[in-house]
């Protein structure tokens, strides 16, 4: 059942149903004790006009039965009556002496009701004792007087009847109700669902939460959030495909000028010439295709995280340094690593540590000068590791120290060296991983020390 309001409405409707089905119940219950007295009153009345002609004349107990005691069980139900009187000591009087003998001794002017079966049918009985005082040997008399019970079985059904009909419909007309208050307590989703169906595709407004009943503040107040931290993702990734799309347009309009100046140009030195500057050019673009690819690889990584392994850290900046040994020697940088660890095991993603620490190392050697120097260091610091990478390049003011982590941010727009992601795919990484990065000056001369925090466990 998808439907709320019918939900809503089952659960409602299942107490009530039981409690309906309980007063029903005991409505039958109470049907059944009214009719049993109702009866025990007839049978008393009747036993009470037979005792008023018990009379004792001549050493004898005379008893007339009265037309009057019969005609208080007149009906329509097919009812039999049975009489009998006895005296105290068990003498029968008059009536039928298959009626059985009350349960226990009845006292003077009192009465007991009992159920007996009298020619295999059940009867209602109900005995009542009358005192003779100019007999007093054979007093009390005993009077009894049985009915069967089609008539009590009839008004017992009737009157459960009637509580049916009236339970059914008071269930009726409160389900009418509770239909009626649904709907009226359910506008203001109905409403919200209405201004959500109808926005246009692509429309990241805040909804307006206007008469929404306090229960669904939370959840309108969640989807503001959410609509406002996706229309700041749409917007950053807006700005990142137009800056990613003029990073890589420059490249080619470079690259087809180039061709079409080795078309043209008959000359093989010039020839070569432009296919060093095409392939200068290729790879910049390579180069560049591959940062925003880890740029992106960072940002589903930090929505969606990687399980993690033991990583080791020393064996993993080996490698790296090994694989960013060419490009050192092509411009005679010194490129070294120390290590205050001889092996170091973190939990952590390996591919995303090792496109951190390529970047660290490849952005360092583009930026430091021929001839530079760039260190690899590790150390530990309390329950953390620090990886440092240090150069003597221009190194970077301290008051643009935080801009440079900006996607394709760029101190000196007419450098070439690099697009300008380098940093910014440095922190996304350590991002995902849990650790800090943080730039700082060298101990003596110019250059730049790139600092990251990696948690040790």
């Amino acid at each position: 059942m998808s439907s709320l309001r019918a939900r809503l409405l089952l659960w409602l409707l299942v107490p009530l149903g039981a409690a309906a089905i309980l007063n029903v119940l005991l409505a039958f219950r109470e049907a059944r004790h009214t009719a049993t007295r109702v009866q025990d009153r007839l049978l008393l009345g009747s036993a009470r006009i037979i005792a008023q002609q018990i009379q004792y004349e001549d050493g004898l107990l005379e008893v007339a039965i009265p037309p009057a005691a019969l005609e208080l069980f007149q009906s329509t139900d097919q009812d039999q009556v049975y009489y009998r009187i006895a005296s105290a000591k068990g003498l029968l009087l008059s009536g039928y002496a298959e009626l059985p003998p009350p349960p226990g001794p009845v006292r003077p002017e009192e009465s007991i009701q009992f159920d007996a079966v009298v020619r295999d049918q059940p009867v209602r009985v109900v005995a009542y004792a009358q005192p003779v005082f100019a007999a007093p040997a054979e007093s009390p008399v005993v009077i009894e007087v049985a009915q069967t019970l089609h008539a009590r079985v009839r008004l017992v059904r009737q009157m459960w009847a009637t509580s049916l009909r009236q339970q059914l419909w008071m269930l009726a007309l409160v389900v009418v109700l509770v239909w009626i208050a649904l709907r009226r307590g359910l506008k203001g989703i109905v409403r919200l669902r209405d201004q959500v169906r109808d926005r246009t595709p692509g429309s990241l407004e805040p909804l307006d939460p206007g008469p929404v009943p306090s229960e669904l503040q939370p959840l309108v107040g969640a989807i503001n959030g959410y609509v406002q931290r996706l229309d700041g993702q749409m917007a950053a990734r807006g700005r990142f495909i137009a800056n990613a799309s003029h990073q890589l347009r420059t490249p080619f309009t470079v690259l087809q000028t180039q061709v079409d100046y080795a078309l043209r140009n008959p000359d093989p030195a010039e020839k070569d010439e432009a296919l060093r500057g095409i392939l200068k050019g290729v790879r910049d673009g390579t180069r560049t295709v591959n940062q925003l690819l880890s740029l992106s690889s960072a940002e589903a990584v930090a929505q969606h995280p990687r399980p993690r392994t033991a990583v080791d850290l020393v064996a993993l900046v080996q490698r790296v340094l090994e694989e960013q040994a060419a490009l050192a020697q092509a411009k005679d940088i010194d490129l070294g690593f120390e290590s205050r660890l001889e092996r170091k095991e973190l939990p952590t993603s390996e591919p995303l540590l090792h496109e951190l620490v390529a970047n660290l190392v490849d952005n360092a050697l583009r930026y430091t000068p021929a001839h530079g120097v760039v260190t690899v260091s590790l150390r530990p610091q309390g329950e953390r590791v620090l990886l440092q990478v240090e150069d003597n390049g221009p190194g970077i003011p301290p008051e643009d120290r935080a801009r440079v982590f900006e996607r394709f941010c760029r101190l000196h727009p007419g450098d070439s060296k690099g697009c300008g992601l380098g940093l910014a795919i440095v922190q996304e990484l350590a991002q995902a991983l849990g650790a800090g990065v943080e730039l700082g000056d060298p101990a003596a001369g110019t250059g730049l020390v790139v600092t990251v925090s990696c948690p040790a466990g």
